[in-house]
């Protein structure tokens, strides 16, 4: 038997409160959805929003879809979650009853508290209606969003307690002290990676390397029309229903885009509307710096619309992923999200 501070430290047993998963090698996980229903009902059932005098209050959840989970690999956490949420909410003007919603579409690991949409509705439209409905936009959206960080503060902090076993020397007064070396998410979709929250320093800039590089060329047929396909590329609503999650789409030349999470982005060097798009283009974890070059032309003939892609200077290890991950995140999921249709070649 290796004495200790010998061998492979997976297989020694330290001295801890329980003696298992020794330096947290093994992967640990625990489903938060229960926990988070719970939570979040807590949070947002009975919020009441009130500012100047004027007071709404969030009546009901009619809708609250979705899962979460926490992880732990040797003492990483990784949080997942993603809530589609409807509230109900009533108040009071002008001695008029008011009531009307609250959509929160997508509250997701892959999305900043403040980026996360909060859409308004009322259920009448009249001049009370009106009056409370810039209230909950302007100062509702505000406050309920504050909820939402609370539950995520509280996932992370509380409930992901435990995922972390403490070693030898890390309790005080019999209480485990967690220390995890990194909070660690997953973003969804494209070429999923994970995205670890820490300080990012700026370090020397390196030049002068040699880069191995490809290019890509492929035709792509879908049953739509042109400027269908277009949209399709280039409306937000419609970039957010493929690759189902936030985008941020800057569509003029020069402008930035940035999908799947921040692991696609670049900019739009020309636009061509209908016909033509041309971008820089990387993944996240390309060489600080590169880009490639992609340049998507659409043709409608007569019964479809191709679309010829062409992307230059792609990392050679990167080729064969980057080429697959175009036809299932970008090819096959508009087709499916929109019924553009498949051929058989």
């Amino acid at each position: 038997m290796a004495k200790w501070g010998e061998g492979d430290p997976r297989w020694i047993v330290e001295e801890r409160p329980d003696a298992t998963n020794v330096n947290n090698w093994h992967w640990t996980e625990k489903n938060a959805t229960p926990w988070s229903q719970d939570k979040l009902k807590l949070l947002l059932k009975d919020f009441v929003i009130s500012k100047s005098g004027q007071e709404c209050k969030i009546v009901d959840i009619e809708k609250l879809d979705g899962e979460a989970t926490a992880n732990n690999r040797k003492g990483k956490l990784i949080f997942f979650y993603e809530w589609n949420i409807v509230l109900k909410w009533a108040g009071v003007v002008d001695d008029e009853d008011v009531t009307g919603k609250v959509t929160i579409p997508n509250l997701s690991e892959e999305n900043d508290i403040d980026e996360v949409e909060l859409t308004v509705s009322v259920d009448t439209s009249n001049n009370a209606s009106e009056k409370l409905k810039v209230f909950m936009y302007n100062v509702g959206r505000d406050k309920l969003r504050k909820q939402l960080a609370t539950y995520v503060e509280t996932l992370k902090r509380d409930f992901a307690k435990g995922l972390i076993l403490p070693k030898k020397g890390e309790e005080q007064n019999g209480i485990p002290v967690l220390k995890p070396d990194k909070e660690t998410v997953f973003a969804s979709g494209f070429n999923k990676q994970k995205i670890e929250l820490q300080t990012v320093t700026s370090g020397t800039k390196q030049t002068g390397l040699k880069l191995d590089v490809k290019t890509l060329e492929t035709v792509e047929r879908f049953q739509c029309r042109a400027h269908e396909l277009y949209d399709a590329l280039t409306r937000t609503d419609m970039v957010t229903a493929f690759t189902r999650g936030h985008v941020k789409l800057d569509l003029f030349k020069g402008g930035e885009f940035v999908l799947f999470g921040g692991n696609v982005s670049g900019t739009y060097s020309d636009i061509v509307p209908n016909k033509k798009i041309t971008q820089t283009w990387r993944l996240k974890q390309w060489p600080a710096g590169h880009y490639s070059n992609v340049v998507m032309e659409l043709e409608e003939l007569e019964d479809h619309t191709e679309l010829k892609l062409t992307q230059t200077m792609i990392p050679a290890a990167e080729f064969e992923a980057t080429k697959t991950n175009w036809s299932r995140y970008y090819w096959d999921s508009i087709r499916s999200a929109f019924g553009f249709g498949s051929f058989l070649y």
